[in-house]
């Protein structure tokens, strides 16, 4: 029983999970345990080896070493998401981005109802076929915003607008009356008098005009003044954008790169809009355009009949999609994809004027042109003399390969001297990370991705590794204040192969109610410091070193990152200044901010210092 007694205690000093221990020590207690249970005469034996045995929990720092890197150039096309606008960043300079995309459209699209070689032909036994003038009336290019749609407790409100976003129970507008019973009631949660007829929700007993299809969004991924103007201008594309690549005799796709500008280039035609935008954040709702006479107890000119969510939404020259679009009806240039996109190649986005900072990622992938025309119907049932009316449909116009052009400037010129100091073999004082292709290395033990001394040295101690941590101190002194302008996150890779650590993949842990906050215990989210600054980013990262020591890893060099996303770990193409073509991490790219971290070489708080933090267990 003593022995027992003592065998617990050391589990309980080793403070970790048993399934941590070596097999072999497994073994040796499960030994002792069927001894104890078989033959009180052999704990005298037992408690003779164990007194032999000392286990000590101990910490220890161990050297690391960061360079400053940068990829100049990078894929900018098969992107998920598009950014727009400007912004000024203190450390990171001025970044400005405009979008080129691709115009596509069905192959050989018949407007109106009839193709127009069957206009043309006409049939003296089918009134019904006529010239059916089709006229452009409006034109709009739509791109959507994206949209946070986190509720957490179900309630029917979004927890950004939620009082309580962890209690099913809360009442956000305080009419007396629950969330998520107004939800069930068909009222509006986020107001005391859903149908604004004067009369409190909660006791009212009609509030039936209040449509509760209308929605609420919260917008995400808008950065700035929101309030802020500017001048937004499309102009036609006059390059062709080849989806495949001629380099390659076209067996892959082709990579656009982020300082591809058609416009600066001059590969631009007619101007179809340029006028002055602020954005709205309201859902765009649309009635009926005609009431119809059989329902003569509903106005359907007053009903929704289509509802979009908040997005960029401006409107193009009727007359160039005449041109270019319903003119060429029946004509070659629309037989296919390949032949419209060499007859109308595409669009440039630019924006310019603004009056305050504004920088904004938009669901691009949704984007389209809507284009709505009227044309001549024959209408059989008409008592006109003529029967001759006007009609109207709308048909779309989507966005094919899109490219972001993404400018930055006047950034620290401290950001220049760490990239020669990297040139030099020389580790970096500070870490740099934006999404314009900061990023650093980090070599363990060494300052280079080969075996070293110090990692001998520990193998031959044969620690029992419970704990290792990389921790990235914030460089406070960059950042007076809370700054939305910060990274929320930063990736730790294999940097020779791009490819995520062990302990990203054994880490399963998701957090619905946090923007981008899954693999927490992996780590790299932003914590704050008691004086609600950015103070630090914290990757676990102990099965790797565990494996780096038992030789079942190679002690390779690993990539930092800021990151949009943790879950997304494709790579796209990217060029070094010296145009050296390497994969590099599609999330990083998808975040416009940024991040000025102490590196290895830190001098001004040594405590600060990025260094590997183990916790070992020495027998």
């Amino acid at each position: 029983m003593h022995l027992l007694i003592f065998i617990l205690k050391i589990l309980s000093d080793l403070r970790m999970n048993f399934s941590r221990l070596p097999q072999q020590f497994i073994g040796i207690v499960f030994f002792f345990f069927t001894l104890i249970s078989c033959d009180s005469d052999f704990q005298s034996v037992g408690v003779e080896i164990f007194k032999e045995m000392s286990f000590e929990t101990k910490k220890t720092k161990i050297p690391v070493y960061t360079h400053q890197k940068k990829v100049d150039l990078f894929q900018t096309n098969g992107l998920p998401l598009a950014q727009l606008g400007k912004i000024r960043h203190p450390v990171f300079g001025n970044s400005e981005a405009s979008i080129t995309a691709q115009l596509t459209i069905g192959n050989d699209p018949t407007f109106g109802v009839y193709a127009q070689e069957t206009e043309l032909a006409g049939d003296d036994t089918n009134p019904a076929i006529i010239n059916e003038n089709e006229t452009v009336t409006e034109v709009f290019l739509e791109i959507p915003f994206f949209t946070n749609q986190i509720d957490t407790d179900r309630d029917g409100v979004l927890d950004a607008l939620d009082a309580d976003p962890d209690d099913v129970e809360s009442d956000s507008d305080g009419d007396g009356v629950l969330d998520y019973i107004e939800t069930q009631s068909n009222t509006n949660p986020l107001s005391s008098d859903s149908d604004g007829d004067g009369i409190l929700d909660d006791v009212d007993l009609d509030n039936s005009t209040y449509d509760s299809q209308n929605s609420v969004y919260q917008i995400d991924s808008i950065y700035g003044n929101r309030e802020a103007t500017f001048n937004i201008k499309v102009y036609e594309l006059t390059y062709f954008i080849s989806a495949l690549d001629p380099d390659n005799n076209f067996e892959t796709y082709k990579s656009y790169y982020s300082n591809t500008d058609y416009f600066e280039q001059g590969f631009f035609g007619d101007k179809i809009h340029d006028d002055t935008y602020k954005l709205n954040f309201d859902e765009l709702r649309f009635n009926f355009e005609e009431d119809v006479p059989e329902t003569e107890d509903v106005d359907e000119t007053e009903l929704v009949e289509t509802r979009l969510s908040p997005r960029i939404r401006i409107p193009l020259d009727a007359s160039f999609f005449q041109t270019k679009v319903i003119d060429q009806e029946g004509e070659s240039v629309l037989k296919n994809a390949d032949n419209f996109a060499r007859h109308l190649k595409g669009i440039i986005i630019q924006t310019d004027d603004f009056s305050d900072d504004l920088y904004m990622l938009l669901d691009i992938n949704q984007a389209i042109i809507r284009m709505t025309y009227s044309y001549d119907s024959y209408n059989a049932e008409s008592t006109e003399e003529s029967k001759i009316e006007k009609a109207s449909k709308t048909t779309t116009i989507n966005l094919g390969t899109k490219i972001n052009t993404l400018k930055n400037s006047s950034f620290d010129p401290a950001i220049t001297q760490e990239l020669q100091n990297d040139l030099n073999g020389v580790s970096s004082e500070r870490i740099y990370l934006d999404g314009s292709g900061l990023h650093a290395t980090i070599n363990l033990f060494n300052n280079s991705d080969e075996e070293t001394t110090l990692l001998e040295e520990l193998r031959e101690k044969e620690w029992l590794i419970n704990e290792a941590n990389l921790i990235f101190y914030v460089d406070q002194s960059k950042y007076s204040n809370t700054d939305s302008l910060i990274a929320d996150r930063v990736f730790l890779y294999n940097y020779k192969d791009k490819m995520p650590l062990s302990d990203f993949y054994r880490d399963n842990t998701t957090n619905t109610s946090t923007k981008n906050g899954d693999k927490s215990i992996f780590g790299g989210l932003l914590e704050y410091d008691e004086n609600n600054l950015p103070y630090r980013y914290k990757f676990k990262i102990t099965d790797h070193i565990n494996r780096v020591v038992r030789k079942d890893s190679t002690n390779v060099e690993l990539g930092l990152v800021v990151n949009s996303h943790v879950d997304n770990i494709s790579n796209l193409n990217a060029k070094t200044s010296e145009l050296k073509n390497i994969l590099y991490p599609m999330a990083s790219i998808l975040n416009p901010f940024g991040i000025v971290l102490h590196g290895s070489e830190s001098k001004d708080n040594e405590a600060n210092k990025l260094e590997l933090e183990v916790f070992y267990t020495e027998f």
